[in-house]
């Protein structure tokens, strides 16, 4: 029998954020999860929304009852942004009155767990909702890709660049956009068929997509034979040097195109767009930046990626 000498991947543990003002109570429930949970702790609400803003924990166990912020005014806060309302909230909780247990479930928590706490119980429920949640996440990543590249959506554009812009304006970083557009597709449906014209498009949101590296960085379809990156944290140069060596990339994938203008093979044009998000400012902005590159882009020639300073600079 033959072994490896390379060490073994790590397994990626469900990730579980603790919230209690008591610390004895996250004790005894970090002690109950630490073996198969990465576990991250919090002693008030305001803690707590930020864990989840940072970390996107897969479950929370959530007291009801604390200081400031209660767990009730936490869930709220939770389920009503879109970063964080998939996240499953189980309250634990010494009240056990309907009332009570009837409130939590209109701000959004999945389940309750009665103090003091039995532990095969906690760990059974905690079971439960992780099960619920992975099923739930396959189904919505399904609803966010696109049928015919395999890469993400529009709709998931959409609701990355929202999410992305929000995190920018609260930390004050860079959101990156490169507007991507197949040079003379018209043509090469009319000249290849639009069967190879598909085929194209899912070659071109390949190399897109290989093309990605960083975290959080997403390539989409845009529409039709556009397409979008998205680029957290990347200033304007940085930018436009990503979406330079994405266009090089589609040209060097060598796909046939007798019929463009601009070179034998499959190019693409790039508009490119960055800034720090401001109060006065969207990412409608953003867009707008980058297609008005992307017009200039196609203009001076396609196979190339422009990018303009942003608005009133």
């Amino acid at each position: 029998m033959t072994t490896s000498n390379e060490p073994e991947l790590p397994t990626l543990r469900p990730r579980l954020l603790l919230v209690d003002d008591q610390p004895i109570n996250i004790q005894i429930l970090y002690q109950l999860f630490q073996d198969d949970f990465e576990i991250f702790m919090a002693t008030d609400g305001h803690q707590a929304l930020g864990v989840c803003e940072r970390e996107s924990p897969d479950l929370i166990l959530l007291d009801v009852v604390m200081p400031e912020m209660d767990g009730l005014e936490v869930c709220r806060r939770l389920k009503a942004s879109p970063a964080t309302r998939a996240i499953p909230v189980i309250f634990v909780t010494g009240q056990n009155a309907p009332d009570e247990e009837a409130a939590g479930l209109e701000v959004g928590a999945v389940d309750f767990i009665s103090k003091p706490i039995s532990p095969p119980v906690v760990k059974a429920r905690v079971k439960t909702q992780l099960k619920l949640k992975a099923l739930t996440d396959q189904l919505r990543g399904l609803a966010f890709v696109d049928g015919l590249t395999g890469i993400a959506n529009r709709r998931r554009f959409d609701e990355a660049c929202d999410q992305e812009w929000n995190f920018g304006r609260r930390h004050d970083v860079p959101l990156g956009l490169i507007l991507i557009d197949v040079d003379h597709f018209k043509a090469y449906n009319d000249h290849y068929g639009h069967q190879a014209g598909d085929a194209t498009l899912q070659a071109v949101a390949t190399t897109l997509k290989s093309s990605l590296r960083r975290p959080r960085e997403l390539a989409t379809r845009f529409g039709g034979e556009e397409f979008a990156c998205l680029l957290p944290g990347i200033a304007l140069s940085e930018a436009l040097q990503i979406a330079s060596s994405l266009c090089r990339a589609v040209q060097e994938a060598g796909l046939p195109h007798e019929l463009s203008t601009t070179a034998s093979v499959v190019t693409v044009s790039a508009g490119v767009a960055s800034e720090i998000p401001g109060p006065e400012r969207s990412p409608a902005d953003l867009l707008k930046q980058a297609d008005a590159c992307l017009y200039q882009a196609k203009s001076q020639g396609r196979n190339r990626a422009i990018a303009a300073l942003p608005d009133g600079a």
